[in-house]
């Protein structure tokens, strides 16, 4: 869990210095990056909490 935290930080951090390269220099390819890199850790989060959802429901029957 604490490698997923970890994780997570890392790529809010790369979002967060994408923006502000998107702010400082107006290019669009930074705004761009920052929204693709975001999409992608929520879409990296939903399948981690699915897992972990399903890891509780299917565990115990074991």
């Amino acid at each position: 869990m604490l490698v997923v935290r970890l994780l997570a930080v890392l790529t809010l951090l790369v979002v967060a210095v994408a923006v502000g390269a998107y702010l400082v220099t107006g290019q669009v390819r930074y705004r761009q990056f920052a929204w693709r890199t975001f999409k992608f850790l929520i879409a990296v989060g939903l399948v981690f909490l699915i897992l972990l959802f399903l890891e509780r429901i299917f565990v115990p029957l074991v």
